[in-house]
């Protein structure tokens, strides 16, 4: 498996290079004093792009471990740990613009500083514009009444979850309830309550291997779904507004090699409805009679994954689907334009891909919500049809 040839994927995380790929990247130069902030200003704080929906948005952090399970990469831990972020829809005054509350923190100071090393930035005051930006959601807010369905979000290998945070809030700003999954030991720095910080053993694993035990990720990042929609809709939740969530109504969708466990994960529990890939290679062959007629959607770069193109797993994996299908790809975006990547690269003036970050940001959000207003909610969506002038960048593809 070749290499991500992006530039900003080196930067961002020195060890999330798989998927998809070409040759290799040079890591983005250190940012000169002049770039880097030297002072903490709350001006200075990273911003993110407000969320789009009509709904205020809460947000409750849960530490989860499964001890039927042997972690992957750690097999000498206590059971499989997970980091879970559900933001959901939150009830607000009429006139409020936004729920009420203390606003959720993006990241933990050591999730932050782990991150921005990978990118050649370690003074204090950087860390903190990263560690204290907030959310657009309130730590713990009422949620707002209703059932409303349930989307598992799954970053790309090496990121934290909070990397996939503009379009798990915009998502709950539209009526969901999202949970962003940490999976232990896969990225630059997960913390936990007790003190400690799950650094990336896997993505030393995976380089001393050659890159070939992506269906070990895969499969684990599948178990960890399975384990977490348990917790959050079994008989006794881990979740104190755990009645919030219509269990008949879950979807799944991630970044790089955690849209490829969408699918995998789909392929093993029959309560996800929908799922989405975000630009990342498939590892597990799809089932002999696919998904079992359930929805999926393809969103990449269409640089690498328009039809015929360098990931050849795209068209494999098209042809096994049966259910609603959809190949979107995206001019101008690099493999980390599914993510908050380009925004947080962009703060530190770091180069991302051509698409600019408001586009990148914008795009994701509005193709992810139609899809799973589509299929969890059926609600006709045109903007699946075909080309929208309002996103000239998006190409629509039917092989």
């Amino acid at each position: 498996m070749n290499k991500l040839t992006r530039a900003a994927a080196a930067a961002l995380l020195a060890c999330a290079v798989a998927l998809p790929a070409a040759t290799a990247a040079t890591a983005a130069p250190a940012p000169s004093p002049t770039t880097a902030a030297t002072q903490d200003r709350p001006a200075d704080r990273m911003r993110l792009p407000a969320p789009t929906g009509p709904y205020g948005v809460g947000s409750s952090v849960l530490h989860l471990v499964d001890r039927s399970r042997t972690d992957p990469w750690v097999p000498e831990a206590d059971g499989r740990e997970l980091m879970v972020t559900l933001h959901y829809p939150a009830a607000r005054p009429a006139t409020a613009p936004r729920a009420p509350g203390r606003p959720a923190p993006y990241s933990t100071p050591e999730e932050a500083r782990l991150v921005l090393e990978a990118v050649q930035i370690s003074d204090p005051a950087s860390i903190r514009q990263v560690a204290r930006a907030r959310t657009h959601s309130a730590v713990d807010a009422r949620p707002a009444p209703g059932r409303h369905p349930l989307v598992v979000l799954s970053p790309g290998f090496g990121m934290p979850r909070f990397t996939l945070t503009a379009l798990a809030v915009d998502l709950a700003s539209r009526g969901y309830v999202v949970a962003s999954l940490d999976h232990a030991y896969e990225s630059s720095g997960t913390s936990v309550p007790d003190g400690r910080t799950l650094t990336c053993v896997a993505c030393t694993v995976m380089e001393e291997s050659g890159w070939s035990k992506g269906s070990v990720v895969t499969g684990a990042r599948a178990a960890d779904t399975r384990f977490v929609l348990d917790r959050l809709t079994g008989p006794r939740p881990a979740w104190r507004y755990a009645s919030s969530i219509d269990r008949n109504r879950i979807g799944m969708a991630g970044h790089s090699i955690g849209g490829a466990s969408a699918a995998t994960a789909m392929a093993s529990d029959r309560r996800i409805d929908a799922g989405v890939n975000m630009d990342g290679t498939f590892w597990d062959a799809p089932p002999a009679d696919g998904l079992g007629g359930r929805p999926f959607l393809l969103l990449g770069t269409d640089e690498f994954h328009r039809p015929g193109g360098e990931d050849t797993t795209w068209d494999t994996t098209w042809a096994a689907l049966d259910g609603g299908k959809h190949w979107l790809t995206v001019d101008g975006a690099d493999h980390l334009g599914f993510s908050d990547a380009p925004v947080l690269l962009g703060h530190f003036g770091l180069p991302g891909g051509a698409l600019p970050a408001d586009r990148a940001v914008a795009v994701t959000r509005a193709y992810v919500a139609a899809f799973f207003d589509a299929y969890l909610r059926d609600r006709d969506q045109p903007l699946l049809d075909g080309p929208d002038p309002a996103h000239p960048e998006v190409r629509f593809h039917r092989p």
